[in-house]
């Protein structure tokens, strides 16, 4: 549990200009605790600027996934039959 809470940690510390890469879930989890930073009263707006900036290219890459996934996914009838999901 503590090596999943360090690692979500480096990731959240990762530089604007880095490419992140996480799988869904981490995206929903590292954009909860975007927001939660965000809302924070002592977070100076540079920080939020930043901190904004970072959670719009994570909600992104999110949300290219979730297209793909949704791509991939196949629905199948009670007799077996498989038909792409719409």
């Amino acid at each position: 549990m503590e090596n999943k809470q360090n690692k979500k940690k480096e990731k959240a510390n990762t530089g604007a200009d880095q490419e992140i890469k996480m799988s869904i879930e981490e995206s929903f989890e590292y954009l909860d605790d975007v927001i939660e930073k965000m809302e924070d009263p002592e977070v100076t707006l540079e920080e939020s600027f930043s901190l904004y900036e970072k959670g719009m290219k994570v909600l992104k890459e999110a949300t290219k996934a979730v297209d793909e996934v949704e791509k991939k996914v196949r629905l199948i009838d009670d007799d077996g039959n498989t038909e792409d999901f719409e």
